[in-house]
């Protein structure tokens, strides 16, 4: 063969190795970019569940004030909430890869909701309450950190599942199983069993 043949050839594995490489940088980038997506989104739910959370002692003091108010029902909110804290301390940096944990803390954040749920339907029974500023002001705050929540769950799930389609299919999925656990899927928040929305805080 002539130097010229040989020279072809090299130049021609050259170009499909400088191909091959710049497939697999762009793929890798890829799942970089909507893996760190899905991580930020997650950030956000969890900093809307805070937000919650943060708003816990004054609602249950408000309630607390209410002459004859079902002591058990403030507790559990009381005890829910400790929960949550317990289970958020634990938190692993890779939750969202982890389908126990990440199942762990969402059972807790439902419990905190039904809990919440319970609460508020108790205070169907005492119109002073109800009509109390302090009450009906913490009441629009829950209710719209609620509906924030049930949104940043929506759109983590979206980017979870736009993800775990790129790290499944071909042929990304190759470059996936060459770097092990660099690119676990995702988990997928579920409805709390029996409620398909958010708890309805409305009066």
């Amino acid at each position: 063969m002539s130097s010229r043949g040989i020279g072809g050839c090299f130049l021609g594995v050259l170009a499909v190795v400088a191909v091959i490489l710049i497939w697999v940088a762009g793929t890798y980038n890829t799942l970089v970019a909507k893996s760190q997506a899905v991580d930020a989104q997650w950030a956000q739910v969890q900093n809307v569940y805070q937000r919650r959370a943060d708003l816990i002692p004054n609602l249950v003091a408000t309630v607390k004030g209410a002459a004859n108010f079902e002591k058990s029902t403030y507790i559990a909110v009381a005890e829910a909430r400790a929960k949550v804290g317990q289970v958020q301390a634990s938190l692993p940096p890779n939750v969202t890869s982890d389908p126990q944990t990440f199942a762990k803390y969402q059972a807790a954040q439902d419990g905190l909701s039904s809990a919440l749920s319970r609460l508020l339907a108790v205070v169907e029974n005492y119109p002073d309450l109800k009509a109390s500023e302090n009450f009906l002001t913490l009441q629009a705050q829950l209710e719209g950190t609620e509906n924030r929540i049930a949104v940043e769950r929506m759109r983590y799930n979206d980017l979870a599942r736009a993800y775990n389609i790129t790290r499944q299919s071909f042929p990304a999925n190759i470059l996936v199983s060459l770097f092990g656990d660099r690119f676990p899927p995702k988990q997928y928040f579920q409805a709390q069993p029996g409620a398909q929305t958010a708890p309805k805080v409305q009066f």
